[in-house]
């Protein structure tokens, strides 16, 4: 098997890399420009609906699945569904991040649709849902009506284009804690109840067991594959599939290469690329120096929209406030193998609540934005 050793041996001349060839090698492997060209043309739609919408699509979501179907209807209305071939069975097995990632969507399309005037009137899951306990159908999430009402601007809206979920090791910098208080306000909408707390002794706690929920996922099989199955390799294929998780670089390159960064191997647990996998992650976790969560009574289909919905603007928030997040919810997940560490961290921080989002908050370098696979791919016709 190649060890990371053989990756040194292939960049520093086992495998000679002229210097004008590594060069090229670097240009040729840096994350694919064309992927995110959905993040460049947003607001350039003639047609209104479709103008709010080519927003909406730059929602965070679950493992980049970007699961929204939209049919327009008459000339002031929409209906969003869930694409069912994009869940997470594994990870989301009763589909509750699938609509977080929905609510997150409709609230940048209502965000985009203030900005020009318009009011977006949302009625969730408009022919019923089912229970919190069960799986999404073909029914539809939400329908939109617009009315030209002079809706006000929200200045949160600024930030659309600046909002990327950040992966970094997060500075050694401590979060102010006005800072903190600006997500609480933010996040605390639609029935939410929005947290946070700094570099203190909960944070040390959420340190060690968000580390501890990510370590059993990818330590599950058939969840770490779920996320295998989802990784993009290299800058063509992220631009072939445009969603999932993108795996770029021109270290990352020469791993795949070497063969020592293969799907198989990813999913071996006794392979280098696996445990240096873990180890990629492990500063992760440490370097949290803030933390900020969701809450409501978890009792409804409507209460987890809603949860998508204050989890965007919190996300925009911190992007105002120059700050990096990142999702680090394994710990919420449903599925049996987490059950204990669901439980901890329901004890730790829900407050007798669900919790429904659980993210680092922090400083950090600037990172790309996500792959999006474009409106036309979102569109029924």
């Amino acid at each position: 098997m190649t060890t990371r050793r053989g990756i040194l041996k292939l960049i520093g001349g086992g495998v000679v890399l002229a210097a004008a060839g590594a060069g090229g090698f670097v240009a040729l492997n840096q994350p694919s420009r064309a992927a995110r060209e959905a993040w460049r043309v947003a607001g350039q739609e003639s047609e209104f609906r479709r103008r709010f919408l080519s927003y909406a699509l730059l929602a965070p979501n679950p493992h980049n699945r970007q699961p929204w179907l939209v049919q327009l209807e008459g000339d002031d209305a929409l209906t969003l569904y869930v694409d069912l071939e994009r869940r997470l069975p594994a990870t989301d097995p009763v589909d509750r991040q699938i609509i977080l990632g929905c609510g997150a969507f409709l609230e940048l399309l209502r965000l985009a649709a203030a900005e020009e005037g318009y009011e977006a009137q949302i009625t969730a899951f408009p022919d019923g849902a089912p229970d919190t306990t069960g799986r999404l159908d073909a029914r539809p999430v939400a329908r939109v009506q617009f009315a030209p009402s002079a809706a006000k601007a929200d200045p949160l809206f600024a930030h659309v284009l600046a909002r990327h979920t950040n992966r970094e090791v997060y500075e050694p910098r401590d979060v102010e804690p006005a800072k903190l208080a600006a997500l609480v306000a933010a996040g605390s909408a639609f029935g939410l109840a929005a947290h946070t707390c700094g570099n203190d002794q909960t944070a040390e706690q959420l340190r060690s067991l968000t580390w501890r929920a990510h370590e059993r996922e990818a330590t599950t099989a058939y969840t770490m594959q779920e996320s295998i199955d989802l990784m993009r390799f290299g800058p063509a294929e992220v631009a072939r599939h445009r969603d999932g998780l993108s795996m770029e670089g021109p270290l990352l390159a020469l791993g795949t290469l070497a063969g020592v960064v293969t799907p198989e191997a990813l999913a071996d647990p006794t392979s280098a690329a696996f445990k240096q996998g873990l180890d990629m992650y492990r500063p992760l976790a440490a370097s949290a120096r803030a933390f900020a969560w969701l809450t409501n009574d978890g009792a409804t289909r409507e209460g987890q929209l809603a949860a998508g919905r204050a989890y965007m603007r919190l996300t925009l928030e911190a992007a105002a406030q120059g700050l990096a997040v990142h999702p680090w919810s394994q710990a919420l997940q449903e599925y049996p193998e987490i059950a204990d560490l669901y439980a901890e961290v329901h004890a730790l921080i829900g407050g007798g609540q669900t919790l429904q989002m659980l993210v680092r908050v922090g400083y950090a370098k600037p990172v790309p934005p996500a792959p999006r696979r474009g409106l036309e791919a979102h569109m029924l016709s």
